[in-house]
């Protein structure tokens, strides 16, 4: 059996669109899916000079609190990350490695001075942890403009794309022994 994937919502309850979410993750991968509240301070990552939360940080903390050493865990976080690289981060993951995290602070239309909507956040929020989950198992980013894995640097590139693999990056992850 796969190892499971561990949804972990950081700095809140479980959000009602939880279900949603999962049911968008378990669509395409074959592991078992867990979503959660876990109790992580975000203080420490905060960094005033830019407002924001440094990504590395959170998902350092994040790691602490994997259910077991043979799953992956990703963090859902709903304040605004940056890399020292890049004035922000929808996500950050450790290439082939046990952990990731996603923002939902800029997925939100809200942020965009657009009303919100909850079904628009659950699109982009599921694509982001598709994305950072297929860095976690091993992929990088994908030229084809429709496949998860290619990089958003906006948000319209984020609904441009699919919630897929494409069949390359599928090839990929079979090659690792996934599916």
């Amino acid at each position: 059996m796969a190892a499971p994937i561990h949804l972990a919502y950081v700095d809140g309850p479980t959000p009602g669109w939880s279900d949603a979410l999962v049911a968008g993750v378990a669509d395409v991968f074959p592991n078992p899916i867990h979503a959660s509240a876990v109790p992580l301070d975000l203080t420490p990552s905060f960094v005033p000079s830019r407002q924001q939360h440094h990504a590395t940080l959170v998902l350092a903390a994040l790691l602490r609190h994997r259910p077991d050493p043979a799953s992956k865990i990703l963090g859902i976080v709903p304040v605004d990350l940056f890399i020292p690289v890049l004035t922000f981060v929808f996500g950050q993951a450790q290439l082939d490695g046990p952990g990731a995290v996603v923002s939902t602070y800029r997925l939100r239309a809200e942020f965009y001075g657009l009303p919100g909507d909850e079904g628009v956040l659950v699109e982009r929020a599921i694509k982001e942890c598709i994305h950072e989950l297929g860095h976690a198992f091993g992929l990088v980013h994908c030229a084809y403009y429709d496949c998860v894995m290619h990089a958003s640097s906006t948000v319209d590139e984020v609904d441009v794309k699919g919630a897929a693999f494409c069949g390359h990056c599928v090839s990929v992850l079979e090659g690792k022994g996934w599916k």
